[in-house]
């Protein structure tokens, strides 16, 4: 199998994992506080439950990341990654207590801090004007997997038999489904994933370069020389400026400048509200969130054409302005609705969209700067910290917004208030939100700009 075939492969199986990743959360979350509830669990435990996944998650993206950038390997930890994955929804599967329960998501987002190890190895091996659409495709599949994920649950709530010991029922089945992805996944990682390099995608460019050479060669004996000296030296410049730029990069010689981190999650407060207001049922937020998804994934499309066209800081202040008009629109209009039914329902939509349509681009936009101006040598440790931080995020802001959901003048208020930070740091530092670019002296040597 040649190396082309191998990296289709391989990004293929990084997209698949994504997409399970959705799944996951678009499966379980419906269902996981009927089956507290079946287990005599007291509220706040929805709320432990949620934060286990992701606080588990935070801890071992960085050492996960450092793991991969001292071998400079993914599949190992993959599949390692994904053995907690296996047992942790095993044990969701069981469901004998609410603390085993708590445990399981506990065990499960264990397997998710590999992320912080894949988008490492994806920094590594591919070019910096291509990072911005690989990384929009792959989020784009956890989307894809959040939109298709609740389409699961139409047959896992019919199933009700036993297996051995285990009642498998609309709350237990969740955890045997992703447990049976999650091991077939397995299989697919060990025979279509491969731990490439630069070096050899380099090599297979080299091996192209001397075939052309060769052939040229064979050609100009024949007196067809297809190209002139002044063209030859032309395109011989032009490959020396793209290996040097690469041998910098390989060496980790990039400047560190801190991107503004990404926002913290405003969707917890969702739920609540519509429930409050327009008294929305399961399947009215399901339809909500089912539009939401198909937002997101136009978004990501839609960032991905555009991220070939413009710098990611377009990108990125493109989406923090989207980001603070939704923040300024829910302020106005949601924290103290007037007017009718129609009215009030159109001012929520409205927002929802505004606030849903700003996320593809600062999501995309930061993950690529990020890998783009820290050091290629802990890219995987550099980018689980960052996971670490949107960890962090994702417990607290249920926490903040779930506490105020009748005082949403301060909830939003903050939000806003944290809006306008990043913005402002994004405009303070908006001229060093660029890659550097090395370039050939006159002298030989090499030099950034």
């Amino acid at each position: 199998m040649d190396h082309r075939h191998k990296r289709r492969l391989t990004f293929f199986t990084i997209g698949l994992i994504f997409l399970l990743s959705g799944i996951e959360y678009a499966v379980i979350l419906p269902t996981i506080w009927r089956y507290l509830q079946t287990l005599n669990a007291a509220p706040y435990f929805l709320g432990l439950s949620l934060s286990a996944f992701s606080f588990s998650g935070l801890l071992t993206g960085p050492l996960f990341g450092h793991w991969s950038d001292r071998t400079l390997g993914t599949k190992k930890i993959i599949l390692f990654a994904n053995v907690f994955e296996i047992i942790g929804n095993f044990m969701y599967f069981m469901g004998y207590s609410k603390w085993l329960l708590l445990c399981s998501r506990l065990v499960a987002g264990i397997g998710t801090g590999a992320g912080s190890s894949i988008f490492g190895f994806l920094t590594r091996n591919t070019a910096p004007e291509d990072r911005s659409t690989v990384f929009a495709a792959v989020m784009a599949c956890r989307q894809a997997g959040l939109l298709i994920g609740p389409a699961f649950n139409i047959f896992l709530r019919l199933c009700n038999f036993q297996v051995g010991p285990f009642t498998v029922n609309k709350y237990t089945s969740p955890g045997l489904f992703m447990c049976l992805l999650w091991i077939l996944l397995q299989f697919v990682v060990l025979f279509m994933y491969w731990d490439f390099t630069p070096q050899d995608d380099g090599h297979q460019r080299n091996g192209m370069v001397q075939e052309e050479v060769e052939q040229e060669e064979e050609e100009n004996e024949e007196g067809k020389p297809l190209v002139g000296p002044n063209e030859l030296t032309g395109s011989y410049g032009t490959v020396t400026s793209v290996q040097s730029r690469a041998s910098s990069m390989a060496n980790g010689d990039v400047t560190h400048v801190s991107p503004p981190p990404s926002p913290p999650p405003e969707d917890t407060m969702v739920t609540p509200l519509t429930q409050k207001f327009f008294n929305f049922g399961e399947l009215e937020n399901s339809i909500m969130y089912c539009v939401c998804g198909i937002e997101v994934i136009a978004g990501f499309l839609f960032v991905r054409w555009l991220s070939k066209r413009v710098a990611e800081r377009v990108v990125l202040a493109i989406g923090l302005i989207l980001c603070n008009i939704s923040c300024v629109w829910c302020l106005i209009f949601l924290a103290n609705p007037q007017g009718g039914f129609a009215w009030q329902l159109a001012e929520f939509i409205i927002g929802v969209f505004l606030q849903v349509l700003g996320l593809p681009f600062v999501a995309v936009a930061q993950v690529s700067l990020f890998s783009k101006i820290t050091s290629q040598k802990t890219q995987g440790f550099s980018q689980g910290i960052r996971r670490s931080v949107g960890g962090l995020a994702t417990i607290l802001g249920p926490l903040w917004a779930g506490g105020l959901t009748s005082d949403l003048y301060v909830m939003m208020g903050l939000m806003m208030g944290l809006l306008a930070l990043l913005t402002i740091m994004m405009v303070v530092s908006y001229e060093r939100l660029v890659e550097p670019v090395t370039v050939d002296s006159p002298t030989g040597t090499e030099s950034e700009d």
